[in-house]
């Protein structure tokens, strides 16, 4: 996941530019959904496919497509105009609050975990830490 998340910003800026070039964020993201799924198809091909219907899960959980493609075209509108690492920070904020919050409720199956005072400190320290960063550009 180290990996993956040093890969996020990357990513960013990468898509960002895209969107820049080819003058549109809506064909920089459509690009790269594109790739993203003849990669996931070669490795399903060579690691094999589900075994099981693919359309038989909880309906909601599809709605991730949704979400990523908000993410995706967020990104790549934001980056260009307020920087890779601000647009980075404020997703990384609000992934961190969300998923304490899906962790405290055990929101869509997810492992319960409390909201202790140190998460709580924590995300507060993100939010500093944001608005400095932000200043500091």
């Amino acid at each position: 996941m180290l990996v993956t998340g040093v890969c996020i910003p990357i990513m960013a800026a990468w898509n960002s530019r895209l969107g820049s070039e080819l003058g549109s964020p809506w064909a920089a993201a459509f690009i790269l959904f594109v790739l993203g799924s003849i990669v996931c198809g070669i490795a399903m091909i060579f690691l094999g496919l589900p075994k099981h219907d693919w359309f038989s899960a909880t309906p909601l959980y599809y709605a991730g497509g949704l979400v990523v493609s908000l993410y995706i075209l967020g990104i790549t509108w934001t980056a260009p105009r307020i920087g890779v690492a601000n647009a980075v920070f404020f997703v990384l904020l609000g992934q961190i609050a969300s998923a304490a919050l899906i962790d405290q409720f055990g929101a869509f199956g997810a492992l319960k975990s409390s909201l202790t005072t140190t998460r709580i400190i924590g995300i507060a320290f993100m939010l500093v830490g944001t608005f400095l960063a932000r200043r500091i550009a």
